[in-house]
């Protein structure tokens, strides 16, 4: 970014009367500054102003044709997922964009207004592996804290904001799912002097092996691989717990309207939603509870 004229020039003038050759010379007092030894008039501030001007001219010049080239560059080059994962949460529910802009318009708005308008908080975007298309992922935050879809209302807002950034050519689809279920069975060998049969603390009245759960799938990245080895090796560290064995590993995800059926987890999965729900709650919906006992 080009310098302000009076920067360039102070810095040549304070060079300038630090020069010992030019102390002698024009006998000047080095407790001054220059502008307090020379007159604004004077040739050399005149000889000074002129070359600041010259410099400041051409880094200008600089800054307009680096300004050109991005410009170019931007234009050119096909954007990477990235790129898009970026756009997907610079999202802002109820702002226009600037005229030929990717960029939103937030002229006499203050950055709490901006900020509220982000509503995607969670993006991810991966390739198909069967077609030329960008799959985008996005979810928002409830008021609980939990992962959740965006309202519908703001979604076909989105999706006409992705519509109109995109690059020309490129196929997306948006996916703005409820969570891929995860139910589980799992046989846990308790320490007798820490858990009660239910699997209940004795001491804190807390459950370890549900809050080790939670813990996991909260630690788990947006569209995220959940590796069934990783979740149990959190159990496994969990107060109270000598062994356990994980029986059962399914996951279910919308298709369509509703979830479709159970599929075995092999190893590991990535969600469909890019993000899972499990329920270790009788009074908590969707009423998939996963299984866990204890011996």
């Amino acid at each position: 970014m080009a310098r302000m004229i009076s920067e360039i020039k102070s810095e040549m003038t304070e060079a300038f009367i630090a020069d010992a050759t030019i102390i002698e010379t024009y006998g000047l007092d080095e407790s001054k500054t220059f502008d307090q030894q020379f007159s604004k008039v004077s040739l050399e501030s005149i000889f000074f102003y002129i070359v600041a001007v010259s410099v400041w001219a051409l880094e200008t010049l600089f800054d307009l044709h680096k300004a050109e080239v991005d410009e170019t560059l931007e234009t050119l080059m096909p954007h990477t997922a990235r790129w898009y994962r970026n756009k997907a949460l610079a999202f802002q529910y109820g702002f226009d964009l600037l005229a030929d802009s990717d960029e939103f318009d937030n002229t006499d708005y203050t950055d709490e207004q901006v900020e509220a308008a982000k509503i995607v908080k969670y993006s991810a975007v991966v390739e198909s592996e069967t077609e030329s298309r960008l799959i985008i992922k996005i979810a928002t935050e409830s008021d609980s804290g939990k992962l959740a879809p965006v309202a519908e209302e703001h979604f076909s807002a989105f999706t006409s904001y992705m519509a109109e950034v995109k690059d020309a050519g490129v196929q997306i689809t948006e996916i703005n799912y409820l969570p891929d279920r995860l139910k589980l069975s799992l046989r846990i060998v308790r320490d007798p002097l820490v858990l009660d049969a239910n699997g209940m603390h004795m001491v804190n009245a807390n459950y370890p092996v549900n809050e080790a759960i939670q813990t996991f799938m909260k630690e788990l990245p947006f569209n995220g691989k959940l590796s069934l080895q990783s979740l149990v090796d959190k159990i496994q560290y969990a107060d109270g717990v000598s062994d356990l064995s994980l029986d059962l590993a399914q996951t279910a995800w919308i298709d369509g309207d509703n979830y479709g059926d159970w599929s075995d987890i092999n190893i590991s999965t990535i969600p469909v939603s890019g993000y899972f729900y499990v329920n270790l709650d009788d009074d908590t919906e969707p009423k998939t509870l996963s299984d866990i006992s204890y011996v």
